[in-house]
């Protein structure tokens, strides 16, 4: 089968375009290179996908009118789109809101686009995220949830993608799954994330933000259990016309400050910690209810942080070429 990967040169892109050739799938990817976190890490990842013989990639930007148009001739035979390109960072959405109006709203409606014109399209499969629940209280949180109160501008145009996707199924009967990603972390993971954020200043010497209070949690979902989750979802298609959300988590919540310790222990050296006021788009605690996916798939974790973390310490080890100092 053909698949068109969005976002293949991102975190979550380059590991599930590498399960699909794993599997022996053919994978188109898309990646506008930006450089809002390292260019060199998203070329080592396609680096890695272009060994495989049905890896092709092509440079886009989605935002561009017309991106698509030549894509959509020449690969008539797409069974499946996985979306995740997007631009993220939920503080990053307070300083440049407009490129998240561009990348995670005008982009997502190019996919839509895109996709209602592939006549034989089995099911497209995009990243939303636990920020649309925003500041809801109720725990753990649940699709059934109100989302209509965000607590950043990011939460917003992920929800926007969420509701664009509704209506493109209910008008031409697209296939869709939006999936709410619960704070993924892993190896090849993205450097503005908390996780490699905090390992880099550990490794370094230097002070660790974390935000003031006890209560501060997330649900940590390593990638290889996210991955898993895709491909499973993928394989359950909605009927035509029908659009749905559903949480990928851990159903774990953790302390950061758990966190942090691990990655103390894992490196061999103790953090510099820096306690400022937790910002007003940040929210406490994440908790993600996975009844949903289980119940459509089966699918659950099975990776603990502990594990987690030791699997990202030692590729960070290794990419970043550390010689720690204790």
């Amino acid at each position: 089968m053909t698949f068109l990967v969005t976002g293949a040169a991102g975190f979550v892109g380059y590991h599930v375009s590498q399960a699909l050739l794993e599997r022996g799938e053919r994978v188109i990817g898309i990646d506008n290179l930006n450089s809002y976190y390292s260019p060199a890490l998203k070329q080592a990842r396609l680096g890695r996908l272009g060994q495989a013989p049905g890896f092709v990639f092509h440079q886009l930007d989605l935002t561009q009118p017309d991106a698509l148009d030549t894509l959509a001739a020449q690969e008539p035979d797409i069974r499946g789109i996985f979306h995740f390109a997007a631009q993220a960072g939920v503080r990053y959405s307070m300083r440049d809101p407009y490129v998240f109006a561009d990348s995670n709203v005008l982009g997502h409606v190019a996919v839509l686009e895109f996709a209602r014109k592939l006549k034989r399209l089995d099911h497209l499969v995009y990243a939303s995220s636990s920020s649309v629940y925003g500041r809801n209280t109720s725990m753990p949180f649940r699709e059934t949830d109100r989302v209509d109160e965000p607590g950043s501008f990011y939460a917003v145009t992920k929800r926007a993608g969420e509701l664009a996707s509704s209506a493109y199924s209910h008008l031409y009967g697209l296939p869709q799954t939006g999936l709410r990603f619960f704070t993924v972390y892993g190896p090849w993971g993205r450097p503005d994330m908390a996780y490699y954020s905090f390992a880099r200043a550990i490794a370094q010497g230097e002070d660790v933000t974390l935000y003031e209070g006890e209560g501060l949690a997330r649900d940590f979902t390593y990638i290889a259990d996210v991955v898993a989750g895709v491909l499973a979802v993928f394989e359950k298609p909605p009927a035509a016309g029908e659009a749905r959300v559903l949480n990928i988590g851990n159903h774990r919540p953790e302390s950061v400050r758990y966190l942090v310790s691990l990655l103390e222990t894992e490196l061999g050296r103790k953090a510099n910690l820096r306690l400022l006021p937790r910002p007003q788009a940040d929210v406490e605690k994440t908790w993600a209810s996975i009844d949903a996916i289980q119940s459509l798939t089966g699918w659950h974790p099975t990776t603990v942080l502990e594990e987690g973390v030791q699997r990202f310490v030692s590729w960070f080890r290794t990419y970043e070429k550390l010689t720690i100092n204790a």
